[in-house]
């Protein structure tokens, strides 16, 4: 990440500075719990096999120190030691050897998870560089290391000067031992220095752990400008979100002007607000409001409703009621069927009066029975 030349970096790593970290193969690791990992899953496997292994040994010496004077002096008799060796010790190490192979996996991966970056794979200038590299090898993270070499050394030196002393008479006394007793015995000492050895590394994954998560989220923390930029980038900048909403405005309010010359009947305020309605039993069983607006927008409404012959009704109290409690494409409430039915009935009965197929309706109050809580 690009150091800042001023300004603090007190504030916690964002999700999207943490996935930028991932690919580029940034992410907590402690090699020393990958180390405990595998010293341990040795130690348990030798623990699990030491026994078919202690046996097989013997089968081995005993093949081996028990040769006639005929096979002494028979060259091919050392490629059938070489088979019973193999067939005798190979599979119990191979299974040791697998456990370590899959306990060394999750032992690595346990702290980061698995992470794949092909930009950690390319090269850099910066690693080529010498005086890049005499940074790395004084920097306070080669400090941290060679202090972390330094503990562990002492660790696992005391722990082996701890355990030869304690062993050391029992070390002694394998020779005096015979087969395959001292090779049992021999093994069980083994197994049992080396787990005890292998668990002292634990003191240092115990400390090293907590450290490497505290030191990867210090180097990913963030500055507040930082934190400025990278929500401007993900969100967007006002001024673009604001054109954006506009832009979107006026796209809603451009399809919704397209619907108004299939309405029935504009209600009107008479200046301030303007609802068109549509009724189409195929559609709804009630009447719908296909656009409406306040000012500017029931202004434009009007001047559409005009150039298409749409009936204009003023009728103050049900605009605004219309208006404020129903969506566009959304049924008119309950409370107003009985107003809207008497302004759908004057238009209708205006249009047949208008080609000369009845009388001339009688003009609808200007105040229909508007519920009080649908009043505005």
């Amino acid at each position: 990440m690009a150091e800042e030349s001023s300004g603090e970096r007190s504030e916690e790593p964002t999700g999207r500075r943490l996935e930028q970290a991932r690919e580029k193969g940034q992410v907590a690791r402690s090699k020393e719990l990958g180390t405990a990992t595998v010293l341990l899953s040795a130690a348990t496997g030798l623990y699990m096999l030491g026994p078919g292994i202690a046996k097989a040994l013997s089968n081995v010496f005993e093949r081996v120190f028990t040769m006639d004077r005929a096979a002494i002096f028979d060259t091919n008799q050392m490629f059938n030691v070489w088979g019973v060796v193999g067939s005798e010790i190979g599979w119990p190490l191979l299974k040791i050897m697998l456990l370590i192979v899959v306990v060394a996996f999750i032992g690595n991966v346990s702290l980061g998870g698995m992470n794949f970056s092909t930009q950690a794979m390319m090269p850099k200038a910066s690693k080529m560089s010498p005086i890049a590299g005499f940074k790395r090898m004084f920097g306070v993270q080669a400090l941290v290391e060679l202090t972390k070499g330094i503990a562990k050394f002492s660790v696992v030196a005391i722990a082996a000067y701890l355990l030869l002393s304690h062993y050391f008479n029992d070390i002694l006394l394998l020779s005096a031992d015979h087969l395959p007793g001292n090779v049992h015995h021999a093994l069980d000492l083994l197994v049992w220095m080396f787990i005890l050895l292998c668990s002292s590394v634990l003191v240092i994954v115990v400390i090293d752990v907590p450290f490497q998560i505290w030191n990867h989220n210090k180097q990913l923390k963030m500055t507040k400008q930082e934190v400025k930029d990278e929500y401007k980038d993900t969100e967007g900048k006002p001024e673009v979100k604001g054109r954006v909403r506009q832009m979107q405005r006026e796209l809603a309010q451009r399809r919704m002007m397209a619907e108004v010359p299939n309405a029935d009947v504009i209600v009107v305020n008479p200046e301030h607000y303007a609802v068109a309605i549509k009724y189409d039993v195929k559609r709804s069983a009630a009447p719908f409001v296909i656009a409406k607006g306040v000012d500017d927008v029931a202004f434009k409404i009007r001047e559409v409703a005009r150039a298409h012959n749409i009936a204009i009704v003023s009728a103050p109290p049900l605009a605004r009621a219309i208006y404020h409690t129903t969506k566009l494409d959304q049924q008119i409430p309950e409370g107003l069927f009985t107003a809207v039915a008497q302004v759908l009935a004057y238009v209708f009965q205006l249009r047949q009066y208008q080609k000369g197929r009845g009388r001339k309706p009688i003009p609808i109050p200007l105040n229909q029975p508007i519920p009080d809580e649908l009043k505005y």
